[in-house]
């Protein structure tokens, strides 16, 4: 028996069989050829894991809907009035909500989404989104890592 063909589902490995080596695993540095116009906000998000840490190939099954799932993301880009006043294009009175690199929380739906291929590891995307600043969720101030994908 492979490992490939011994993959299990999430719920029978348990969130600790799942941790990321790094963050840098789950949000890998990716180009996605892309600059948001106006108020909209590009995001990264979290990248599904191939394998368990014992090495157990995940199913494709359990990688999409993780991916398809997820509510955490990176900003990787940020339009030229996001968090500003519509009408004067003036910065908003409390900032900007977040900025590149930040992790933040967003929307399960919306927002414009592709997939961005990632350099060294063939045959693996990573899901871009091009959000309006307006629909994000909230920044992230612990470890982005520690939050996982609802999926009942």
């Amino acid at each position: 028996m492979t490992k490939e063909s011994s993959a299990v589902s999430v719920q029978e490995l348990g969130v600790s069989s799942l941790d990321y080596a790094s963050i840098e695993e789950a949000f890998p540095e990716i180009d996605p050829e892309f600059l948001p116009f106006g108020d909209k906000v590009l995001v990264q998000i979290k990248a599904p894991m191939l394998r368990t840490k014992s090495g157990f190939f995940l199913p494709p099954e359990t990688r999409e809907a993780e991916q398809w799932n997820t509510q955490v993301a990176k900003v990787i880009r940020i339009g030229p009035v996001a968090f500003c006043n519509r009408d004067t294009l003036q910065p908003w009175p409390e900032k900007a909500w977040c900025k590149e690199g930040d992790f933040i929380r967003v929307p399960k739906y919306g927002g414009d989404r592709w997939e961005v291929p990632i350099p060294g590891r063939p045959g693996e995307y990573c899901i871009v989104v091009n959000f309006r600043d307006v629909d994000l969720g909230g920044k992230i101030t612990g470890d982005p890592l520690k939050m996982i994908a609802y999926l009942k």
